[in-house]
């Protein structure tokens, strides 16, 4: 199948969208565009969009960046991308097209 690779980056973890945490938000986005899976990575570190230094601290987690990432058919991220900047919410993300398939036979999560 040929579709495409979303990853939205959100800078740090305590930001918060509608009384959820904005990767809470973005995973229940997520759901709502009828997408099946995505991945969430915890940065140790990164720079943000505004050039301010982010990173995970022993006493500190809350300012860890997040990644997440989502691989769907190109209407399914059209989607998700629509409503998202719907929101109003600042989010970097990069898109690339990708294929992709699944191996093996059916299991449970």
């Amino acid at each position: 199948m040929n579709g495409s690779q979303l990853t939205l980056y959100a800078a740090n973890q305590s930001h918060r969208v509608r009384r959820m945490t904005v990767v809470d938000w973005i995973l229940d986005e997520v759901r709502r565009a009828g997408i099946v899976g995505a991945t969430v990575t915890e940065i140790a570190e990164g720079v943000g969009a505004t050039g301010r230094f982010h990173a995970a601290r022993f006493f500190e987690l809350a300012d860890q960046p997040v990644a997440v990432t989502v691989i769907a058919s190109d209407a399914h991220i059209d989607a998700l991308l629509a409503k998202l900047h719907g929101s109003g919410v600042r989010l970097f993300y990069t898109r690339v097209p990708i294929e992709y398939d699944t191996l093996g036979t059916p299991a449970a999560d």
